[in-house]
């Protein structure tokens, strides 16, 4: 079953009129970026909101994971429910307000893809101008990304979860 989409425009009216925006991404992408006032009920553990008796909007970075999972998401919704069309980057270019914490590292699977590529680079650039076993490593980093794809679990991101940066402060 699928879900109708809504503009950025439209969503922004129905919320003013008491809709509820639900962010269906991650805490680390939602720390790093958020619409004011949007809820947070990230996909990998979405809830059902039988709370809530006004028209949904769930919205994700592109509308892509919205659309993907559109199923899911009406399955959660008691009520009247859309996808934001474009999601958070449609909501920006149509001009309406956007928290942004720069202070926030970027998400986690963005540094996965920053530091597998750069190490792949690294490790191609090194067995041309080097030795030819650098190339092994190559190897070794897509077999790593390759089994993270197919099992959900990835060691870069598991190492990267526990870096200064990506910790928060104590107390916080």
């Amino acid at each position: 079953m699928s879900l109708p989409t809504i503009s950025p425009k439209d969503a922004k009216r129905l919320i003013d009129q008491g809709g509820t925006l639900i962010d269906i991404r991650g805490a680390d992408e939602r720390a790093r970026e958020q619409i004011p006032g949007s809820h947070h009920d990230p996909l990998t553990n979405l809830s059902e909101l039988s709370g809530v008796a006004s028209p949904i909007i769930y919205h994700c970075r592109s509308g892509l994971r919205t659309a993907q999972n559109a199923g899911r998401l009406r399955a959660a919704a008691p009520c009247e429910a859309y996808i934001l069309e474009g999601g958070l980057d449609a909501w920006k270019n149509a001009g309406f307000p956007v928290f942004t914490d720069t202070g926030q590292p970027i998400e986690i699977h963005r540094q996965v893809m920053i530091g597998a590529g750069s190490l792949v680079l690294l490790f191609v650039l090194l067995g041309a101008f080097v030795s030819p076993v650098f190339y092994a490593f190559s190897g070794f980093i897509g077999l790593g990304l390759v089994f993270g794809g197919a099992t959900g679990i990835c060691g870069m991101a598991k190492l990267l979860a526990v870096m200064p940066w990506n910790r928060s402060p104590a107390g916080a």
